[in-house]
């Protein structure tokens, strides 16, 4: 998993600006609420991208750290934090070999990235290393792209993105639920437009597994749910949000 997301990290905030990131962090929020989770304590933001959920849950009240594997990605979550003012702490690493300086009360891992990963092995190691570092009774909340959405929504399915700053086209390639995504970008520079690249495969996998590797892990499945809600999952969820908790 060694994604740079150079020009994708650049243009990441304008192809995701349909995220209400204030809301899914009040949607964490609730969830640790409604879990017994320490509200206000360290929280993981695990694969955080461009800070935009750090921002969020920080506002909140929880003491943040931020991981991520792309110094890009981290770049423009450092210039937002020189920006807010926000107190957060960014470290750039592999999630699969994550390494805290000390215990964990809730991790958060959102918008996918744990399909972002090369195999399932590469998902399980993941929850090794974040159960290896929660607090006992501490929390991990994450959503996961289901292989319906791999198979029925993103498919073998071209999406146009036409804005100010850049043109981009996204087009998928679907074999069993691993997806190919490739991106040209053409952006606009001195009344010409560049063309740049990049590409990645995004992974999914049946949710009786990810569930049974949590088992596994030591980890108690608290919640399944369709997406940010309270609804079980079904067979035309797109977005799973699992809710676990290190026993005590």
């Amino acid at each position: 998993m060694s994604k740079a997301y150079g020009i994708f990290a650049q243009f990441y905030d304008t192809l995701t600006s349909n995220i209400d990131y204030a809301k899914r962090a009040q949607y964490f929020d609730s969830v640790v609420r409604k879990y017994g989770g320490k509200q206000g304590g360290i929280l993981l933001d695990l694969a955080c991208g461009t800070g935009s959920l750090s921002e969020q849950m920080d506002a909140l009240g929880y003491d943040v750290i931020a991981v991520d594997n792309s110094p890009e990605m981290l770049g423009i979550a450092m210039e937002k934090k020189f920006d807010s003012g926000r107190n957060i702490q960014y470290l750039c690493q592999d999630m699969r070999e994550l390494d805290m300086f000390g215990t964990i009360d809730v991790t958060v891992c959102a918008l996918d990235s744990l399909n972002h990963l090369d195999s399932f092995e590469d998902v399980k190691r993941v929850f090794e290393k974040v159960f290896l570092f929660c607090e006992p009774g501490g929390l991990f909340i994450f959503d996961i792209n289901t292989e319906y959405k791999h198979k029925m929504i993103l498919g073998d399915n071209t999406f146009i993105y036409d804005t100010d700053d850049v043109y981009c086209v996204w087009q998928n390639s679907c074999e069993n639920s691993r997806v190919k995504i490739e991106l040209d970008f053409f952006v606009p520079e001195n009344d010409v437009y560049r063309r740049y690249e990049e590409s990645f495969c995004e992974n999914a996998y049946p949710l009786n597994d990810v569930e049974n590797a949590l088992k596994e892990t030591g980890f108690e499945i608290l919640m399944c749910c369709d997406g940010d809600s309270e609804k079980p999952v079904c067979d035309t969820t797109q977005r799973a949000v699992f809710a676990v908790r290190k026993p005590c």
